[in-house]
Parts: C-alpha cells; sequence; structure tokens
C-alpha cells in the first residue's frame, strides 16, 4: 500500500535499512493492558499483534540538515503493535526501542516521547543471512539474536501484509497526553524470510507474555522515511 498522505512539513528524514518484521499473535487481553486507554488495540481477525523489527537506520538528520557521520547511522530494535485513536485512525504503538547511539536515544525521549533505550548492537550480512545482535545496557534487561534468510520478492502483499506493514502514524505519551507524528515512506519492498535463529527476550521485557509458535518473518531492504512533529491528539 502507498502512503495516503504527505507529511506536510517533514521535521526528519531518514532510511529503514535491512529490515526485518516477526510478528506473533496474541489474545488482545494480554496487549490491552499495556497501551493508553485513549487507544484501542487494531485486531486482525480478532487477534492483536506484536512485531519486533530490528534494522539500520541510516541518513537521520533533520529534512533540510546534512547528515553527520556517526551519529546519522546506528542499529536500532523495536517492539510495537497496533492501534486505532479515538477517531479511527491507525497507527503503531512502540513498547520500546532500542538504538545504539546514546544521543539518539535521549533526543527521541524528549522530542517524541518515545520510550528508546541504549543498547550494544550489531548487524551483519554474510552472503544470503542477515544477524542481528542487541543488548540493552540500561532500563529493563532485554537482548536479541536473531539471523534471517531473505527469499523470495513478494510483488502484491496480502491484506495481513498490508495490515501489519502499511502504518503511517505512530502515537505516543507524555504527562497524560496523547501524542501523534505522521510518517511517510513509499510502499514497503518485502520479501519472505526464513528463521534460522530466533533468541529475544524484548516482548517480555516489555510486559508481555512470551510469544507462542512461530512468528511471521519478512524482510526488505529498506526504504526512505519522512517524518512529522509530534502534536496532541
Amino acid at each position: 500500500m502507498d502512503p495516503p498522505f504527505r507529511v506536510a512539513n517533514p521535521v526528519i528524514r531518514q532510511s529503514w535499512l535491512e529490515l526485518t518484521f516477526l510478528h506473533w499473535h496474541f489474545d488482545p487481553a494480554a496487549v490491552r493492558p499495556l497501551i493508553p486507554p485513549e487507544l484501542e488495540l487494531d485486531l486482525w481477525e480478532g487477534r492483536a499483534y506484536v512485531g519486533l523489527v530490528p534494522f539500520i537506520l541510516d541518513d537521520i538528520t533533520l529534512t533540510k540538515a546534512p547528515a553527520v557521520p556517526w551519529l546519522s547511522h546506528f542499529n536500532e530494535t523495536n517492539v510495537r503493535t497496533y492501534v486505532r485513536d479515538r477517531h479511527g485512525t491507525r497507527g503503531v504503538w512502540f513498547f520500546s526501542l532500542d538504538a545504539a547511539r546514546l544521543a539518539a536515544v535521549i533526543g527521541a525521549r524528549v522530542s517524541y516521547a518515545l520510550p528508546y533505550y541504549w543498547a550494544k548492537m550489531s548487524v551483519h550480512r554474510q552472503s544470503n543471512r542477515v544477524e542481528y545482535k542487541s543488548v540493552r545496557r540500561h532500563g529493563p534487561s532485554g537482548a536479541t539474536h536473531i539471523v534471517v534468510e531473505p527469499g523470495a520478492a513478494i510483488e502484491r502483499h496480502s491484506d495481513l501484509e498490508a495490515f501489519l506493514s502499511a502504518r503511517w502514524r505512530l502515537y505516543a505519551y507524555r504527562r497524560r497526553c496523547l501524542l501523534r507524528a505522521d510518517v511517510e515512506h513509499p510502499r514497503w519492498p518485502l520479501q519472505r524470510a526464513r528463521i534460522h535463529t530466533l533468541d529475544e527476550s524484548l516482548l517480555t521485557a516489555a510486559g508481555l507474555p512470551r510469544p507462542a509458535g512461530e512468528p511471521l518473518a519478512h524482510f526488505s531492504p529498506g526504504t526512505r522515511v519522512r517524518t512529522g512533529w509530534p502534536y496532541a491528539v
């Protein structure tokens, strides 16, 4: 799905590269207590989906500013679910975002009120496999070790794949105020992915029960992203 709008006044540009989507479905009753009362879970066939998404964040800077070496390139992993606000607008709620740059962690917490944590992280691509490693440096302990093998390109997204990947807003919470920021990027170029290694503790660190079964796995080489400033819903 292509973006339904353009962000009129983007403040941040970035690229999300070498990205893997891992999604588990949960009983909504296990997820609902972890999101603000102003939001409702966006369900698929009565199920709540939770994603674990590791990737490389590149060229992140203010829209009209040059990228800064080292600071504008680092690794990130987020844990997320999908929500609607009281107007029915769909978006993403982040349980946590781990990043390998302390300055980025502080900046995102201050500016977007997002629950970032500083972590030691690596992403390596060797032959036909991509390996992600992460160990949180502060906050609730959490770590990941993930190895995936990207497969065939998906020419036409299924309805579920569009539901999980075509998200154009993020929500956050600051001082009892729900915030929203609009996000614009092209349609995700998705590939099927095979999981070779999956060892993670970020979902339970977020307060979720341990997931059951294998997740849905997708890979993307990446996309360009523009993000607007957060504002009160």
